[in-house]
């Protein structure tokens, strides 16, 4: 047994985390006993590690969680955000195999190795976030038949993740509707004809942004990240949200062109990664973070109103409104470092919020935000006879 916890066996050797700053982290194997290369962050969420792990938006990275204890739900087929599990790799402080919830069909560690993601469990993740925090988030690599030496050689020769086009991975590779045969739910009954009508440009989308928009009585179209702006308007959308995903804005200039296209001819909503899109358009840059905001506890302050939202957040890179254009507004601000959280166009219905208002995992502060949006796409809603249901 190590320090802490695990029993190592044939299916759970040593493992070690290596970063490429030279810090070596020695452990447990979790899930599959093997390797795994990515860039190292960490989320500051008391739970919610089902969604974190199947998030799009963590596509190459290698997720530590900062709260010590994990699986101690267990998992189940409901919880996911997207079609698999996205990490590259897995980090945790202590893993229990006892888990205790009425939903649950299989251990955080059977999971993982269903899914072929390898992890390292019994170590200090609290030395890790601080070490992360002080120098920033850097690539590591999680290995169990490696020297430190080697696998640090190793990884000094992967490529640096914002090198990397990660929506591409992410993203449908074609159109489809979301849950077309669910009865629509908070579709006003005042309203005759069918439920408007919202296409997601699919950056690396959560399941909870589609499910609330489906929810409030919408129809939900989710197209490719390369969809143009002349196809989504050829779909005859009410409202369009460029949806969060994973990976350096600056990779994405055909999204910014078709979201450039789309402006003025429907209210649009943009979350994290849509936001940061949506900020381009507008002639603002983005820049990478140090570490990041990753976790179910980020204050962000509605410059209107003063008012103070505990948000949910996963990203690392921000906007820089120096050169936004006058006609946006930064909106929202958060509260530990002042970047920008929100933007909003003076003349045209179009807004965008840097954190997750689906939150799932994390609070439901600013869920209103769809309400925002769909109160918005039906005051202009208006479908012409050729429009599909």
């Amino acid at each position: 047994m190590t320090q802490d916890g695990l029993l190592l066996s044939p299916q759970r050797p040593a493992a070690r985390l290596v970063l490429a700053d030279g810090r070596v982290f020695d452990g447990v194997a979790i899930g599959v006993a093997g390797r795994a290369t990515g860039e190292v962050v960490f989320n500051t969420s008391m739970s919610g590690y089902q969604e974190a792990l199947t998030d799009p938006s963590y596509r190459g990275q290698i997720l530590v969680m900062t709260y010590p204890l994990q699986g101690n739900y267990g998992t189940n087929p409901f919880t996911n955000e997207s079609r698999e599990l996205q990490v590259r790799g897995f980090v945790v402080r202590e893993l229990t195999d006892l888990p205790s919830h009425w939903r649950s069909d299989r251990t955080l560690d059977q999971y993982l190795r269903v899914a072929g993601v390898s992890g390292i469990a019994n170590i200090d993740t609290r030395a890790l976030t601080r070490h992360l925090r002080s120098r920033g988030v850097v690539m590591g690599t999680i290995t169990v038949d490696e020297t430190a030496e080697s696998a640090l050689a190793r990884l000094r020769g992967e490529p640096d993740y914002g090198s990397l086009d990660y929506v591409a991975e992410v993203s449908t590779t074609a159109t489809y509707d979301f849950e077309k045969d669910r009865p629509s739910g908070r579709w006003p009954t005042e309203i005759a004809g069918p439920p408007p009508h919202v296409v997601v440009v699919d950056l690396g989308v959560k399941r909870n942004i589609m499910r609330l928009l489906r929810t409030r009585g919408c129809s939900v179209t989710a197209v490719p990240h390369t969809t143009s702006a002349e196809d989504i308007l050829s779909l005859a959308p009410d409202g369009i949200v460029l949806s969060p995903g994973p990976g350096d804005p600056m990779q994405l200039e055909h999204a910014v062109t078709a979201a450039r296209g789309l402006v003025g001819r429907a209210p649009i909503m943009g979350i994290c990664l849509g936001h940061q899109v949506l900020g381009r358009v507008f002639g603002a840059s983005t820049y990478k973070l140090k570490f990041g905001h990753r976790g179910a506890n980020h204050p962000v302050r509605d410059e209107q109103t003063g008012r103070v939202y505990i948000t949910a957040q996963n990203h690392g890179y921000a906007v820089d409104p120096d050169h936004l254009d006058a006609a946006v507004m930064v909106s929202q601000i958060h509260l530990n470092d002042g970047t920008v959280e929100g933007l909003q166009h003076r003349s045209e219905p179009v807004f965008a919020i840097q954190y997750h208002s689906e939150a799932s995992p994390g609070p439901n502060d600013t869920e209103f935000l769809f309400d925002r949006f769909m109160a918005t796409v039906l005051s202009q809603h208006e479908r012409p006879p050729s429009r599909r249901s």
